[in-house]
């Protein structure tokens, strides 16, 4: 199944809603009103599991420390290595993100 057979105009509307907002706090706002708390937690330790992977720490160092299963970790690498690139891209940005905060602190 292709990427877009996978996708359709609900995904869209959902993913343009995201784009428009404007900071962390009407981030924060949307996804506590459209995730449950759970969901929310596990989203944000899956990009967590992505940084430790793409710093080089084991399957086992990464579950002790995050509380994730090593089938969770193993989807998030299989996702780094042979997905979309999303992690990437995100890892990336946010990298370069605290870099340019850190020079101008």
């Amino acid at each position: 199944m292709t990427r877009e057979e996978r996708c359709f105009p609900e995904q869209d509307r959902l993913f343009d809603a995201i784009l428009k907002l404007k900071n962390r706090e009407e981030c924060r706002s949307f996804f506590e009103d459209i995730c449950t708390m759970g969901e929310l937690n596990e989203m944000a330790k899956r990009l967590w599991v992505a940084e430790l992977l793409t710093e080089g720490v084991s399957y086992l160092q990464i579950s002790k420390r995050t509380g994730v299963s090593t089938a969770t970790i193993s989807r998030v690498n299989r996702a780094l290595s042979w997905g979309a690139g999303g992690y990437g891209i995100a890892l990336e940005r946010l990298d370069s993100r605290e870099k340019e905060e850190e020079e101008q602190a």
